[in-house]
């Protein structure tokens, strides 16, 4: 590899999330981190070299969405999936979550019935619910060790309840589902027939593991593409989170005014210098690191896997097809949800994400993060099995 991903870099005094908020949310900061979903290795280099030169430059004004950031893009997703958009679909939004709140002030009124499919991304169901709408939820069936929808059940839903949009997590987080075009457009055909708006959550789609591809929903059909707003970033995928690098990719114009017509007196579609350069640096010349990126994590998420089946055989995992994150299943351990966060914060000493955080179906689950070297997961490990031992 010509990338070093087992540097193992001290983000103590960083005012990182994952380390700051131990102690407010676990009781105590001595924990290893593999909570928060953002990676431990530093962004590729020509991001790097691209926020240097920019901030060498002295001067830090008003500034436009450039042509280069625009063609970046689109060239990007022509190349990994396929998908031509043109220029005036492309709008920079402040935030995927942010971007979704936008969607269901706009799209949706209170009172509304909104579709999620658990155990998902907790704010799916928090920032619905904060905004007076109610959640409606369409549980994942997880059989023979992976998750599928369940069309039979979605129907049955809508049937009772008058909904009016669904929240899609593609790939899904938690249990890394690559979700296949014959699946997405089942889903566009029920939400078309029945005038369910889709927000596609694609934060993750640059992460699909080795043998799997990512399909953007708007591009399964002509239903989909004209009942779908699509959130994406490179923010996960190139570990710059924190410099908020969103965008919406919308096909369709009326969803693309309507959305527009609220984010753009608010001044929402305005993006920042920084975000402009490190998406253009990102999709532009690092692909290469991120392929390598992904070989590593593929071989983190296999080094977990054949750990758990040697040591500690009551924890297995649902094997992930996207992402960095790997879903845990804890149930054979016998533990109550209390005692399973207990087990791993008090006895393992580990952050992890609590499965029921991500609603039904969550339950007996925790969620890890192996964005990082593999020597911190070795430490991780070994802690759950003299943990279990004890």
């Amino acid at each position: 590899m010509h990338f070093n991903f087992d540097e193992i870099i001290d983000r103590t005094d960083s005012d990182c999330v994952k380390l700051e908020r131990l102690k407010p949310y676990f009781g105590r900061d001595d924990l290893i981190p593999l909570w928060v979903a953002d990676m431990d290795f530093k962004s590729p280099p020509p991001v790097i070299e691209a926020l240097k030169q920019r901030v060498e430059h002295g001067l830090f004004g008003y500034t436009i969405a450039p042509e280069a950031w625009y063609h970046s893009i689109i060239h990007w997703l022509d190349r990994r999936y396929r998908w031509q958009v043109k220029k005036e679909a492309v709008h920079f939004v402040p935030g995927v979550v942010k971007g979704l709140a936008f969607a269901i002030d706009v799209f949706t009124e209170k009172g509304d019935k909104i579709i999620i499919q658990p155990p998902v991304y907790h704010p799916f169901r928090m920032v619905t619910e904060s905004l007076g709408r109610v959640v409606v939820n369409n549980p994942l069936l997880l059989e023979e060790g992976q998750y599928r929808m369940d069309f039979a059940g979605l129907r049955g839903l809508i049937a009772e309840n008058k909904c009016r949009m669904l929240i899609l997590c593609n790939p899904h987080n938690p249990g890394g589902r690559v979700w296949s075009p014959a699946e997405l457009k089942e889903l566009a055909e029920i939400c078309h027939e029945n005038e369910i708006m889709v927000v596609s959550d694609e934060i993750h789609s640059d992460l699909a593991l080795p043998g799997f591809s990512h399909t953007p929903f708007a591009t399964v059909s002509e239903k989909a593409e004209e009942i779908s707003l699509t959130l994406m970033a490179p923010s996960k995928t190139f570990n710059i989170a924190g410099i908020v690098s969103s965008f919406a990719v919308i096909p369709d114009r009326k969803i693309r005014d309507q959305y527009l017509g609220y984010l753009t007196p608010r001044e929402l579609t305005q993006g920042t210098l920084f975000a402009y350069t490190a998406t253009t640096a990102a999709y532009d010349e690092c692909e290469e690191w991120l392929s390598e990126m992904i070989e590593y994590v593929q071989g983190n998420v296999d080094y977990v896997n054949n750990y758990l089946k040697e040591h500690i055989p009551q924890i297995k995992v649902v094997l992930p097809e996207a992402s960095f994150l790997i879903w845990l299943d804890c149930r054979e351990l016998q533990l109550s949800q209390a005692e399973l966060v207990n087990f791993f914060v008090d006895q393992a000493k580990l952050a992890l994400n609590d499965g029921t955080m991500f609603g039904p179906g969550g339950e007996g689950f925790m969620r890890l993060n192996v964005g990082t070297s593999r020597k911190v997961l070795e430490q991780a490990l070994n802690n759950i099995k003299k943990a279990i031992q004890k």
